[in-house]
């Protein structure tokens, strides 16, 4: 039986439309579950949405309309980015409407407060709305919160504590040991040297009327809701169905062999301290693995709703497509530090890789096929030096991007990968298969340059098949398999001879820079 695994995105609010560093970070996380399937795991892909937080509330006060009207509006263009950019989600989760959801965060507060970890007192704090956070004064940048730039409010009310300070020893001996890991190290380091630091008890519910009455009410007091983020971060487990005691859970959560959160940076502390914290009190099976992004930026700012200034990844798709807008992301940007993002630099991109590259490359495969040998894939005769050049790279290749990935690093790997691509492509300029049709006898030279030329790019597509999923496909097929094969399990040359193949339309088209205004 396969082994079992469970990989997350975070759950945006839906109080604006996504913008692209959300499709970054769906974009990684599908890659990531994608891999570990064509590594022969059983593999749960979750997503959701983010719904009951004040600064929902506020947008939707805003424009004069309710918080579900908004919310219900909102997400349907994070669904619909989702299905833009290929993702192949297990579930996409409601935090204000799904049952399982609702259900579970209120087992899981009672279960912290059956533990003694839950506690009411007087609180006076600086609030960021965009944040959804309290900061201390010293968390400040000239007074003014880190990420959005704006003053916090100063709130000052009764509210719940969930006693974090219980739990410093046995999330620092996790993060020690590698029972909870973060990646990459440097975030790691920061998370451990925060929680050695001394952890102090957090504020966990909000007043109602301060809630505006929107939320998940704290179980037994009406006057309270659940702070967003104590709700929010119980949507994993509650997806699964753990408090109907789902086989959902058991399979993909309890007894999983990997139960990874992808998280951008800004939430680290949520994801690697405060919810493996609430486990641990919940007493239900922390997170294995907690990797971290950076941001994509613009002009060296954050992208953020808050600030305004959103690069909207429904646009760039319209434009230029998924495939482009996908595999810029895992391609140029690194998954663990900040990139600026460039409309130039996609283009250039998209056509010298993808264009350029493999494209080329597909069309070379077919048409030569189609030309010289009427679509039959031929027989391999004799192997000579450029063959066996061709086989050592791309099984160099293929390690290296597994390698890559195993560590979570989609732009490594896809470097290696179009290592293989610039190899076949060499690979048929040496063969120069247009001179050897010319000369009859070199007809067994044709016919070995052809079939490993065709078994080279259907390996190719196996191994993009976790990056450019539908574009993988369509190589794969026009190349005699089936996308399931997983690379590695079988010979990249087996059941090619005989294969009848035709001509490539264009995968990549070329995509013109738009003229200057």
């Amino acid at each position: 039986m396969a082994e079992a695994a469970f990989i997350s995105t975070t759950i945006p609010y839906v109080n604006a439309q996504p913008h692209l560093g959300h499709a970054f970070e769906y974009s990684q996380a599908d890659a990531y579950a994608r891999h570990m399937a064509s590594q022969g795991m059983d593999v749960y892909f979750l997503s959701g949405s983010d719904e009951n937080s004040l600064k929902n509330v506020l947008a939707a006060e805003k424009e004069g309309i309710t918080a579900r009207e908004l919310v219900d509006r909102n997400v349907v263009f994070f669904e619909r980015m989702a299905t833009d950019l290929q993702t192949k989600l297990s579930r996409f989760i409601r935090t204000s409407v799904d049952q399982d959801h609702i259900d579970g965060a209120i087992e899981i507060w009672r279960r912290m407060e059956a533990s003694g970890d839950i506690y009411a007192k007087d609180y006076e704090g600086l609030y960021c709305v965009g944040c959804e956070q309290f900061y201390s004064p010293a968390e400040l940048v000239d007074g003014k919160c880190p990420e959005h730039f704006t003053v916090p409010d100063l709130v000052s009310e009764r509210n719940y504590f969930f006693r974090l300070s219980n739990y410093q020893e046995k999330l620092l001996s996790a993060l020690e040991s590698g029972e909870l890991k973060v990646v990459p190290e440097s975030r790691l380091n920061e998370v451990a040297s925060f929680v050695r630091s001394g952890l102090e008890d957090i504020s966990i519910s909000r007043s109602t009327g301060r809630a505006r009455g929107w939320g998940i009410p704290v179980p037994g007091d009406d006057n309270q809701v659940m702070y967003v983020w104590i709700d929010a971060l119980t949507n994993y487990t509650n997806a699964l169905g753990w408090t109907r005691d789902g086989e959902e859970y058991k399979k993909y959560w309890a007894d999983a062999a990997k139960r990874v959160h992808v998280v951008g940076k800004g939430v680290t502390r949520f994801h690697a301290v405060y919810w493996p914290a609430m486990l641990m009190s919940a007493g239900l099976p922390m997170p294995t693995e907690v990797v971290v992004h950076g941001y994509i930026t613009a002009s060296g700012q954050k992208l953020s709703k808050t600030t305004g200034n959103v690069i909207d990844p429904a646009d760039l798709i319209e434009r230029f497509g998924s495939h482009a807008v996908r595999y810029f992301l895992l391609a140029e940007f690194s998954p663990f530090i900040d990139g600026d993002f460039s409309e130039e630099r996609l283009i250039a991109r998209y056509n010298a890789d993808l264009a350029n590259g493999l494209g080329n490359l597909l069309s070379r495969a077919t048409s030569m096929t189609v030309r010289y040998r009427d679509g039959v894939i031929p027989e391999p005769a004799e192997i000579g030096a450029p063959e066996r050049a061709l086989a050592e790279q791309l099984a160099a290749s293929e390690q290296a991007s597994i390698t890559a990935m195993a560590g979570y690093d989609h732009r490594e790997a896809l470097a290696r990968i179009w290592d293989l691509v610039r190899r076949t492509n060499a690979y048929v300029d040496e063969r120069a298969p247009w001179h050897l049709a010319k000369d009859p006898a070199q007809a067994a030279a044709l016919d070995t340059t052809l079939h490993y030329l065709v078994g080279a790019v259907r390996q190719l597509g196996r191994l993009l098949l976790p990056f450019l999923p539908e574009a993988a496909e369509s190589i794969v097929r026009t190349l005699g398999s089936e996308p399931d094969a997983v690379p590695g399990a079988q010979n990249w040359l087996d059941s090619l001879a005989g294969v009848q193949v035709t001509k490539s339309a264009a995968l990549f088209p070329r995509v013109e820079a738009p003229a200057a205004e």
